[in-house]
């Protein structure tokens, strides 16, 4: 990536900075002249290869969203203009493994911060992470700011709580506090637990002849899937604003992962991909979301946001990066 050397007039801090979406929102803000502060766990054993390449560029700070005491230390260090919360317990499937670590994390972690914003300054600018999984069982298709929720997993119901808590807050303290609802989204950065990036380096791999299958859980489930880079923009886009709003962030559109399994394969020229499938009960959810769609005519209306990238671009773009990855292991 080539950073931008810009005059410094704001400052960020980004909890979940390893992830996928706070290594793409730290490139962002990079190129915005941003002087940007990460967090993560000392005792994380979490890769830092999504921030391996802004080195030298950000700071990292040790906090832990079990411990408010440790993100109000890091909110006196960095003195942040804006913050973002990314940081989440964020694979729904071991949510129903870890339901309390789940709740504590990605729920009562956002309260943790935003009362630690409170006590430090609460003119700081806050923006969640918020989940389309708390809409779950879909009671409006596709699902906009208004559609009410229906969680269907440990962690849609904790990612509803640190929604609900940062409106609370901003209509109890006149913070500037505000959710972005995204939609699903991927990038190359995605882990590989993941099941977008398990067809993308499971597919790689049999390309390459490393490996001669794929194990999958529901074939059938429909998500809302766009690009993780457009979607951190909506989320900078958000706090830039002159009133705090919730914003839904899709694409508008529903793919199965047997379209998600069609398009990698048929990437690599491979037309029949059914032999390479082995499907799993244990990669089923006992609570299953059938399909996921969002609405963001609100965000489009009010920021003029817009996805970029389309769904054939997005596979693509994972597929080639694993297979780059594979040749050069």
């Amino acid at each position: 990536m080539n950073i931008k050397t810009l005059n410094m007039n704001k400052t960020a801090f980004i909890t979940g900075i390893n992830g996928m979406d706070g290594s793409h929102l730290a490139d962002l803000l990079l190129t915005k002249g941003y002087k940007v502060y990460g967090m993560e766990r000392r005792s994380s054993n979490v890769s830092n290869i999504n921030i391996k390449h802004l080195e030298g560029h950000i700071e990292i700070l040790n906090g832990d969203m079990t411990d408010q005491n440790s993100l109000l230390r890091c909110l006196k260090e960095s003195n942040p203009d804006e913050v973002y919360n990314l940081a989440a317990q964020s694979f729904v499937g071991e949510s129903w493994n870890t339901p309390e670590h789940t709740s504590e994390v990605t729920g009562l972690g956002v309260l943790r911060i935003l009362e630690a914003i409170r006590e430090y300054n609460p003119k700081i600018k806050f923006y969640q992470a918020s989940s389309s999984e708390m809409f779950g069982r879909m009671v409006e298709n596709p699902a906009k700011e208004t559609t009410p929720f229906y969680p269907r997993s440990p962690y849609g119901v904790s990612k509803l709580y640190g929604h609900w808590i940062t409106k609370n807050y901003r209509e109890s303290y006149d913070m500037f506090a505000c959710s972005g609802i995204l939609f699903n989204h991927e990038s190359e950065r995605r882990g590989i637990e993941f099941v977008t990036r398990k067809i993308s380096d499971g597919v790689a791999r049999i390309k390459l002849g490393l490996a001669d299958n794929i194990t999958l859980g529901n074939l059938d489930a429909k998500r809302d899937w766009g690009y993780a880079p457009d979607y951190v923009e909506a989320m900078w886009m958000m706090l830039q604003q002159e009133t705090p709003e919730d914003y839904v962030i899709a694409t508008g559109e529903t793919h199965s992962i047997r379209d998600f399994l069609t398009e990698a394969f048929n990437h690599v020229g491979i037309e029949d991909w059914s032999k390479y499938i082995k499907q799993d009960p244990r990669f089923m959810r006992p609570a299953e979301v059938d399909v996921l769609r969002g609405d963001y005519s609100g965000a489009d209306l009010h920021m003029n946001w817009k996805p970029k990238t389309n769904f054939s671009e997005l596979v693509k773009k994972m597929v080639d990066n694993d297979l780059e990855l594979l040749k050069n292991a």
